[in-house]
């Protein structure tokens, strides 16, 4: 048998040391080899990953316990899910805490467990595959060697959660590896691979499945060379320097992130600043800096934001038949759409009627896949799927077609008019308009059935969220389809009645047109912009505008004062003159701002000048609000949880709020009311609150 068929079946199946029996234990399994050496398998029960949860931790004590009583040779941590080693804490634990100290004392007793592993007389090594997160790799980390299986990965997501690591790792990680890179990974919760967890000095060993024995045996036996702190990591850790590089890290960490918006990054530097040097002192103070973190109102939305992720996920079920997609225009958004779509291994063929905007999209591909993908074999593969199309003949063989052509009713129609003969059984015929509604789109349509819009948002790699709209003529197996093909290429669905503006768009836009009514009220576009970031948005709305294109904006606003006529802010008439000047913003070079290699560029305020007000953070944000409660009344979108969710994965809507529902939930539903009509008798109708707001809970 050729010796690489050998060694990817070698590769697949883990080495779990000896056959483990029924045992005494729900989630783990304890064995003895040969040699005398004890391997303790983890699998926790009932789940398709190993995560740790309360009942695991006390359980690892129970093992532990019987471990130090039997004194093997040396101890082998592994996990036995396919999955990988631990995918961190069980959030659901998390969810929903409001008592510090009872946090505290739960962590307590899990630091309690994770020391008595680290304090075992036995030679003890993890042997890590798959993912290796949070409180999975504070587990390895209190072993005395880490041994990688090749595909593995490390990091600390905690920061995402709005905590930090809290079962010892901002300790150990910082003692054990050179601090301003330990801290960097917990800082921004990035992963890294195997090799670069050895360059670090993270794992000790990085080998093939089919090697584990030996290096397991190497291990236990002396014979591994394990990774050593350094000279550097004392000096890093000695308290005047620590001082030094804390106040660069928090210069750092303020251009992302605030301290009063996310206070875990800061607190996190806190923590390493005061106690770096001293590992039990900073192992005490973890433990009630990560409670204080954990009953924030920033961590419990960002757990609350992590469940809408999983939710919308399930939403989009399993079982994608779509394996080649044809995409109808090479623009900015039907480009970036292609090569996204052949990032996640499915075959794409791209349809422009020039060949430049074919060519660009190909060039933005390889840029992203360069980012995104690890193995430079991956990144040829990915631009082996993206295949440049001017003939149109993959519409023949395409199990899904995008149209991504401009917003022209008639032109959309004229295309669907060409291809739709040529589309084979079962196709479906997608649009990715961003504001023209289905029924329209449908009138001329042969089967209208198989239409559906599959709305991506700009830029399509970074907004997980896809509009998945429907008409009173779909087919309920087109949509199912729809739903596991957006799942299926790593996006968030969200299924939305067909409506002017769908769900974001329609919410977005009184954001966008109110900054521009206060740009004519002659208000600092610059301080316009900070009081959307002071709420806590990733930009503000003139960038905003800037960054979708002036024109979309327009085209947008128009479309939806043509429906919504005064509940909507006027169009100034100097917009449709600088569009016209063909100042679209970003993918010109001008719009608001000027921009140069794809950043605007923004003098800073004033200090003298008009600062934000509470008035003009409320003018912005609250009708957005407002459209989400109409859309739920209207029945365009039936879950407010997932309107929430496509908020926050569609335009970035500050996740520490947990979304413009919680955010007015959280802000009292009277409050909201009682501002948005004290805003109708300053700047009249448009404020007005939605009679939805009366059954809003």
């Amino acid at each position: 048998m050729d010796s690489k068929i050998m060694d990817a079946i070698g590769d697949r199946a883990l080495e779990l040391g000896p056959k483990p029996e029924a045992g005494a234990y729900r989630h783990f399994k304890l064995t003895r080899d040969a040699d005398g050496v004890a391997w303790l398998l983890f699998d926790r029960d009932g789940a398709s990953a190993n995560t740790l949860s309360a009942e695991v931790i006390e359980e690892l004590d129970k093992v532990l316990a019987a471990i130090e009583a039997d004194r093997p040779a040396g101890l082998v941590i592994r996990s036995a899910k396919k999955s990988g080693f631990v995918a961190g804490a069980d959030v659901n634990e998390f969810r929903g805490a409001t008592d510090p100290q009872m946090v505290e004392a739960g962590i307590r007793g899990a630091h309690a467990v994770i020391d008595r592993l680290e304090a075992l007389r036995i030679p003890t090594v993890a042997v890590i595959h798959g993912f290796c997160l949070g409180g999975g790799l504070e587990v390895a980390l209190a072993c005395q060697s880490r041994i990688a299986i090749d595909n593995a990965r490390f990091g600390f997501p905690e920061v995402m959660l709005g905590l930090h690591p809290g079962l010892g790792g901002t300790a150990r990680f910082t003692a054990l590896v050179n601090p301003t890179q330990a801290m960097t990974l917990m800082l921004t919760g990035r992963t890294i691979d195997a090799r670069r967890a050895k360059a670090l000095g993270l794992v000790d060993a990085v080998t093939q499945e089919r090697h584990v024995l030996g290096a397991v045996k190497d291990a236990v036996f002396g014979r591994l060379k394990r990774a050593k702190p350094g000279m550097l990591n004392t000096v890093l850790n000695f308290t005047p320097v620590r001082g030094f590089l804390a106040k660069r890290m928090r210069s750092e960490t303020t251009k992302a992130a605030r301290r009063d918006h996310y206070p875990a990054p800061y607190a996190l530097i806190d923590l390493w600043e005061k106690h770096g040097g001293d590992k039990t002192a900073m192992l005490r103070a973890e433990q009630s800096s990560f409670a204080i973190l954990m009953v924030t109102p920033t961590a419990q939305n960002l757990i609350r934001v992590f469940f809408l992720r999983e939710q919308m996920k399930k939403t989009a079920g399993s079982g994608n038949t779509v394996e080649h997609v044809h995409v109808i225009g090479a623009g900015a958004m039907g480009g970036d759409i292609a090569g996204w779509i052949a990032g996640q291994g499915l075959s794409v063929s791209l349809a422009d009627m020039k060949p430049e905007p074919i060519a660009g999209a190909v060039r933005r591909a390889a840029e992203l896949y360069g980012k995104i993908i690890r193995k430079p074999t991956e990144v040829r593969d990915a631009l082996d799927r993206l295949i440049p199309d001017m003939d149109g003949e993959g519409v023949r063989n395409a199990d899904l077609i995008i149209e991504a052509v401009p917003e022209k009713l008639e032109l959309k129609q004229k295309v669907y008019a060409g291809i739709e003969p040529k589309m084979k059984p079962g196709a479906v015929l997608a649009t990715n308009t961003s504001s023209i509604p289905l029924q329209d789109l449908r009138t001329k349509l042969i089967n209208p059935a198989r239409l559906v819009g599959l709305h991506f948002f700009n830029p399509v790699s970074r907004l997980q969220l896809v509009e998945i709209i429907s008409h009173d003529g779909s087919d309920a197996g087109v949509l199912s389809q729809a739903l596991a093909f957006v799942g299926a290429i790593d996006r968030l669905p969200l299924r939305v009645e067909s409506s002017p503006g769908f769900l974001v768009n329609r919410a977005l836009t009184p954001y966008m047109l109110e900054a521009m009514v206060m740009l004519d009220e002659k208000t600092d576009q610059r301080l316009i912009d900070a009081a959307a970031e002071e709420f806590g948005m990733p930009m503000g709305p003139i960038e905003l505008a800037d960054q979708v294109g002036l024109d979309i904006c327009l085209d947008v606003g128009d479309m939806l004062r043509a429906k919504f006529g005064d509940l909507l802010p006027p169009t100034p008439a100097w917009l449709r003159d600088k569009v016209a000047r063909g100042e679209l913003g970003r993918k010109t070079g001008k719009g608001f701002y000027t921009w140069k290699d794809g950043k605007a560029e923004k003098a800073p305020l004033p200090e003298t000048g008009p600062k934000v007000s509470d008035e003009m953070i409320d003018r912005l944000i609250l009708p957005m609000s407002n459209v989400c409660v109409a859309a739920l009344r209207e029945g365009i979108v039936s879950d407010p949880d997932a309107v929430d969710g496509a908020m926050i994965f569609g335009t970035g809507y500050a996740p520490f709020r947990g979304g413009p529902l919680n955010y007015a939930r959280t802000r009292g539903v009277e409050n909201i009311v009682a501002t948005l009509r004290k805003l109708v008798d300053r700047f009249g109708g448009r404020f007005a609150p939605d009679e939805g707001w009366e059954n809003f809970k």
